[in-house]
């Protein structure tokens, strides 16, 4: 009884002192080192994140193919190096009067593919190449060509007997349309500039055929 009456007179003081017998028990204390083992790895995880995010460049409003880009067009952003692709741009310095080669969502990262150059050129061939501006003698064909379009460039033979039928030679095949400069309101259609990447050889024989020779392109 007078245990009982013990338990029965303890104050809240020495309830809330009394240590349940659960508590020292063995799966109980496994329980908890598990949970603190968790709790560890996740705070680690956050500062490793934390340790290893870059500065990158974004786009800072959507933007159009054709688009010669200022630090207005672009942001920085933080970003997990781990998501961070090849040739991603990692300060804006380099971005005044670059030329973008299709159109960005606003935030979307900036990469060296995304602008006029070799890089650029290699990655949409598959193989090195290089960025030749033509225009096309049909201003019609120049309406209808689109970033990404497969081409073939062709000219006129040059014949000694004005009345003969004229003959095509096609001067490079696969050529990849990059960019077609943009319809701007005073610009005469003809004068609509098309960007084709080409390997260099073929590059080079194009660029200069575009000197002498009307130039047309089929598209695959």
């Amino acid at each position: 009884m007078a245990a009982g009456k013990n338990r029965l007179d303890s104050t809240l003081l020495d309830r809330i002192t009394v240590r349940p017998a659960w508590v020292d028990s063995t799966k109980f204390r496994r329980i908890t080192a598990g949970a603190l083992v968790a709790l560890a790895a996740v705070l680690f995880a956050q500062d490793s994140i934390g340790d290893n995010r870059v500065r990158v460049v974004t786009a800072g409003r959507d933007l159009t193919p054709g688009t010669v880009l200022t630090s207005a067009d672009v942001a920085v952003a933080q970003w997990d190096s781990a998501l961070v692709p090849e040739g991603a741009l990692l300060d804006t310095g380099g971005v005044d009067g670059q030329t973008l080669t299709g159109p960005v969502r606003a935030g979307e990262l900036l990469t060296d593919v995304r602008l006029l150059g070799s890089r650029m050129a290699t990655t949409a061939l598959g193989t090195e190449g290089r960025v030749v501006p033509v225009h096309l003698a049909d201003a019609a064909v120049t309406e209808l060509l689109r970033e990404g379009d497969r081409v073939d460039v062709l000219t006129v033979e040059a014949r000694e007997d004005p009345n003969a039928v004229p003959t095509a030679r096609v001067l490079a095949s696969g050529a990849v349309v990059v960019l077609v400069s943009a319809d701007a309101g005073g610009t005469r259609a003809r004068d609509r500039v098309v960007l084709l990447a080409l390997p260099t050889e073929d590059a080079t024989a194009v660029a200069a055929a575009s000197l002498v020779s009307a130039l047309t392109v089929t598209v695959h």
